[in-house]
């Protein structure tokens, strides 16, 4: 009773935590960030106690993702600083940046209490909420004026680009807020959270913040994926009509468009930034790999000013940074600054839209608000160095954790449907006994018929299989593709699940699989791979791959290849990837990796010389070994396994190099090769 207690006290604390944090956003950053630090310090206290670990959660690998791409922004902070000699200019930077090493707690905190999409979206409402009231309470104290708010910029009493921005975007965070309220059939709430949203977004262009008018069709966009397809059309046509009367309702724009049609040069404004561009510029230029520093870009345009090859007018607004995140960081940081901002925006973007299209409404939304906080930013930052304000990034931080924690949870909650198609599972083998249980056992939570090809074991694997099998036979050895293409031939399902022995359908995969072929959207699914081996589970690299394992049966056949046989899927047939992790013990030991590597590369060999193909010279094999070092350990993330995940990246470019290294023997051999 007490633990239930104590779960019941955390979930109301973060909850209410994060409601402070967003909702007060907009008041003042010192709320926010009290908040937020308040907010990841329960999630350390969890962090400690290993909570979640100790109730079984793994972290998902989008989330993984998502906390690289925070700790490389200030891994790169971090060494820019220390190049340029530990300046104190550039310290204070640093300090900012380093916010978003909180990000981890966060999602330990937010994951811990299973935080769902009502909670995270009555949040989000507070935050249109804060900029009516911080715009009625200036009306109310005489702080500001109607004539007031018509001749001058609103900002409710902090910076106006950060106000405007912000309300901008919470304003139209309020509006998928609203759509979701709606979807949940709770119509009255939805009406007054669509009705903050347009108070919201109407405030945020008292602020006269230009980024606001290029960011505002785009967030719109984001919101389409949610709509029918008649309202999906009329928003595609009111998206261009909202703008343009946002556009002309602002002073500021008008007279920037009237100046630059009149060629009597552009506003002010402007010129100072294409002006603070151009040195950006030119700091990278000088410095690709490491840029001037944190602290080298305000200095370098302090002594530009001085020397006169700069404006006097940069000192008075402009000299701390560049105004654009991505020259801000390539000046400051050089190429790792251009990856980190990179990483920074797109790495969520890409995860949340995903995600767009999600049958289960709840993650939907969610995907859709994901997307636009990274759209917004995309668009805030090319005018604002957005990372470099306390505000903008601890709202960055604190917003993308919520919506990426809320995000795992309700993809997790969705798999609820009953598989209403029949299922068989093929699985082939050779001396598996240490395997074949616990494959058949997990297979068995998606099959109606299990079905396995033995090749003549000489241990129990046969006596084990037909424990769980419905079918067990023996046969030859004729490779691969042939072989699972007999086991696919004595399937009866309407859907196939091909198995290798060692892999596993973790309990997540199954309900995900149950639920998609309720209604299959689509004819065949890749399932992603969880490589795991040496007491640890790969999340990138290796199983940065998804083979294709499920699919309808009719038309469907294996290729006749001794080994990495493919599923010839009828042309015109639909794929999709599952998120849902298919385990796979790949080797018992490094003993056994070295046997089966050096087993794989031999038949691929053998493989490739039987179709014809040939290589030359052995710079050929030593090159695909090192591209494939690179893409495993690089591209795929590998690096972020671990010592594992090195030593994975090497045995496969290992792999790689002997497979090509035998075909060139093989195109030397006198005698063939049977």
């Amino acid at each position: 009773m007490a633990n239930i207690n104590t779960n019941s006290h955390t979930h109301r604390l973060v909850a209410l935590l994060l409601m402070i944090g967003l909702g007060g956003a907009l008041i003042s950053s010192s709320v926010l960030s009290a908040a937020t630090l308040m907010l990841a310090s329960v999630g350390i206290a969890l962090l400690a106690r290993k909570s979640l670990l100790k109730a079984g959660w793994e972290p998902p690998r989008e989330l993984r993702l998502i906390h690289f791409a925070f700790w490389f922004f200030v891994f790169v902070s971090a060494y820019s600083w220390i190049v340029e000699g530990f300046d104190y200019e550039g310290g204070k930077t640093l300090g900012t940046h380093a916010r978003f090493i909180l990000f981890w707690p966060l999602i330990i905190a937010l994951s811990h209490v299973q935080l769902r999409a009502t909670a995270v979206f009555t949040a989000i409402g507070l935050i249109s909420l804060s900029a009516i009231g911080v715009l009625a309470i200036e009306l109310q104290t005489g702080a500001a004026s109607p004539i007031d708010l018509q001749s001058s910029r609103f900002g409710g009493g902090i910076n106006p680009i950060s106000f405007g921005n912000i309300a901008l975007l919470g304003g139209m965070l309020t509006l998928v807020s609203g759509l979701f309220f709606l979807r949940n059939k709770k119509r009255f709430l939805a009406m007054l959270f669509i009705a903050g949203s347009a108070s919201a977004v109407l405030i945020s262009l008292l602020s006269e913040t230009r980024s606001n008018l290029l960011a505002l069709p785009f967030l719109f966009l984001t919101v389409i994926p949610l709509l029918g397809r008649k309202l999906q059309l009329a928003t595609i046509l009111l998206i261009p009509i909202l703008t343009l009367s946002a556009v002309f309702s602002s002073d500021r724009a008008p007279q920037s468009i009237d100046a630059a049609l009149n060629q009597s040069g552009l506003d002010s404004g402007i010129e100072l930034r294409l002006e603070l561009w151009s040195h950006a510029w030119h700091m990278f230029a000088e410095n690709p790999w490491t840029g001037a520093g944190l602290g080298g870009f305000s200095h370098a345009m302090r002594s530009a000013v001085e020397s006169g090859t700069a404006s006097p007018a940069l000192l008075d607004c402009c000299v701390g940074h560049a105004h654009n995140d991505l020259l801000n960081n390539a000046a400051t940081s050089g190429i790792p600054g251009v990856l980190s901002w990179t990483f920074l925006i797109f790495i969520p973007l890409v995860i949340f839209g995903q995600h767009l299209r999600s049958n289960h409404f709840p993650a939907a939304h969610v995907a859709a608000a994901g997307t636009m906080v990274t759209v917004g930013y995309f668009f805030f930052g090319l005018t604002e160095a957005t990372f470099n304000r306390s505000l903008f990034l601890t709202f960055y931080l604190l917003i993308i954790s919520a919506l990426a924690a809320t995000l795992i949870h309700e993809l997790k909650a969705s798999y609820v449907r009953k598989r209403r198609c029949r299922v068989s599972t093929t699985v082939i083998t050779m001396n598996e006994e240490d395997h074949i249980a616990d494959c058949l056992a997990s297979a068995r939570k998606v099959s109606d018929e299990i079905i396995v090809l033995d090749s003549g074991s000489s241990d129990r694997t046969v006596e084990i299989a037909q424990q769980y099998a419905d079918i067990v036979e023996t046969t030859d050895w004729p490779g691969f593709g042939v072989q699972k293409q007999r086991a696919l031939e004595r399937a009866t399902g309407d859907w196939v699940l091909s198995l290798d022995a060692d892999e596993r359908i973790t309990e997540e995969l199954a309900r995900e699989i149950n639920h998609r072929l309720a209604n299959p959207d689509a004819d065949a699914y890749k399932l992603p791979w969880a490589v795991t081996i040496y007491g640890k589970r790969l999340d990138f690299g290796r199983s940065g791959r998804a083979p294709l394992r499920l699919f309808r049966r009719e038309g469907v056949s294996f290729s006749d290849a001794l080994v990495h046989e493919r599923i010839l899927i009828p042309e015109g047939r639909s794929i999709k990837t599952l998120r849902g992790r298919l385990t796979h013990y790949t080797h018992r030991d490094f003993g056994h990796s070295l046997e089966k590597s050096a087993k794989y590369a031999w038949l691929g060999s053998r493989e490739k010389h039987r179709r014809g193909k040939r290589t030359r010279t052995m710079v050929y094999p030593t090159l695909r070994a090192i591209m494939t070092f690179i893409q495993v350990y690089f591209i795929r993330f590998g690096f972020l396994d671990g010592s594992v995940g090195y030593l994975t990246a090497v045995t496969y470019a290992q792999v790689t190099f002997n497979k090509y290294a035998g075909l060139w023997t093989l195109g030397r051999n006198k005698h063939p090769v049977e």
